[in-house]
């Protein structure tokens, strides 16, 4: 069964970027390499996982990111602090080429 995440990734100072994925080792390396210069996760360094919610229809995954996009951002904050107290990477030792699944 294909699975989809939305995430939160937030940078040092808690900028918060909203994500949707099928491949989320795939993703996160793009973001933690930038990959892309000009993203919205370069510029700000949003490399931490945050949040991360599973769905296994795409649809439904692709309605919670929208809804999360349209929140205010104390909501935000909220969302994550109930399951993050702390900001902590969820995905700390996870680099390009590692693997996210345990051993």
């Amino acid at each position: 069964m294909k699975l989809y995440y939305v995430y939160v990734l937030a940078s040092r100072t808690r900028v918060m970027y909203i994500g949707i994925t099928s491949d989320l080792e795939k993703r996160l390396a793009s973001h933690r390499t930038f990959e892309h210069p000009a993203s919205f996760t370069a510029r700000y360094r949003c490399t931490k996982l945050v949040y991360l919610e599973e769905f296994s229809d795409a649809m439904q995954a692709i309605a919670r990111e929208k809804e999360l996009k349209g929140w205010r951002r104390g909501k935000k904050v909220r969302l994550v602090e109930q399951v993050n107290t702390e900001w902590e990477d969820l995905a700390p030792s996870y680099r390009p080429g590692s693997s996210l699944r345990s051993e």
